[in-house]
């Protein structure tokens, strides 16, 4: 079997990658892809390793987007550690990362005025695609260049971004390729959603932000005791969330199979459960499938 070097290869620009991925494809190499913007976590590498197991060669994305920020301060305080990131990398047997600058993702524009962004599908309506109009245009747009450059392959996503999967996996419908493998969120012994801005908070923030997931199971629970109701769902997530420091943005019950921008208003069939809120500096996200686990 083929074994891979023990430093991990970093080629700056998507060109560099696009040869190098075409290379392992033709000697027979299964790829998986694990893309991001880096401030790499525990999430992001739980990807990584699932990659790493379930393919003979691994290759990370790192770039930090600009399309998908609606908001520039976020933009401009989004963690960046190249070297952190390359060196846990490594760390858990990635074989490639590739980095790359705007205009080298963007060939065949002069400016970013003048790209056609993509459109990203049904499942960029409502809740988080509300609440950030154009985000999930950017993420389909950038996607595509990524899928392109790294061609077919198994492509892992966490599940914490959820509706960022449904667009993805549209994407990929639409172009073939390559295959979507969603893993599921990886939590902090709090309970916190592991996420590149949980570094923005404070301590004291911290602590408080473990009531975005105790909501969430807080409304788990209550659908296994037998309670459907979306807005008695809702109205046990707001409970948990009613803390001092915590700003709710949304707190709401979507079905998953049945992706409509109105919020239903009686009895689910299937539900996922979707929380945003501010805590000082940081805006995170969470969700929980709540017909699933007990």
């Amino acid at each position: 079997m083929w074994q891979p070097d023990c430093m991990v290869v970093h080629l700056p620009d998507p060109d560099s990658a696009r040869g190098w991925c075409a290379e392992q494809r033709a000697a027979g190499r299964s790829i998986g892809f694990v893309p991001t913007m880096g401030g790499l976590h525990e999430g992001h590498l739980s990807l990584v390793r699932r990659a790493v197991a379930e393919n003979e060669i691994t290759c990370v994305s790192i770039f930090v987007n600009p399309l998908q920020f609606n908001d520039p301060g976020d933009l401009a305080s989004y963690p960046r550690n190249l070297d952190d990131d390359i060196r846990q990398l490594q760390d858990i047997g990635c074989d490639m990362v590739f980095t790359g600058t705007f205009e080298q993702f963007f060939l065949d524009v002069e400016s970013p005025e003048d790209i056609v962004q993509r459109d990203p599908g049904p499942g960029a309506d409502g809740v988080e695609g509300a609440g950030r109009p154009g985000h999930f245009a950017g993420v389909a747009t950038i996607c595509e260049r990524l899928f392109k450059v790294v061609g077919s392959a198994r492509t892992y996503f966490g599940e914490k971004d959820f509706q960022q999967t449904l667009v993805v996996k549209d994407l990929a419908r639409a172009l073939g390729y390559p295959e979507i493998v969603v893993c599921p969120t990886v939590r902090e012994p709090s309970g916190l959603a592991y996420s590149s801005r949980n570094v923005l908070l404070t301590d004291s923030e911290r602590e408080r932000a473990a009531c975005i997931s105790r909501a969430l199971f807080s409304a788990r629970h209550a659908w296994h005791q037998g309670e459907c109701e979306a807005g008695k769902l809702r109205e046990v997530m707001l409970r948990e969330l009613d803390v001092d420091g915590i700003d709710v943005e949304y707190a709401e019950l979507r079905d998953p199979h049945d992706w409509r921008p109105e919020a239903p208003a009686g009895s689910l069939v299937r539900a996922q459960a979707l929380i945003a809120a501010r805590i000082g500096k940081a805006r995170l996200i969470d969700n929980l499938r709540l017909d699933r686990g007990a």
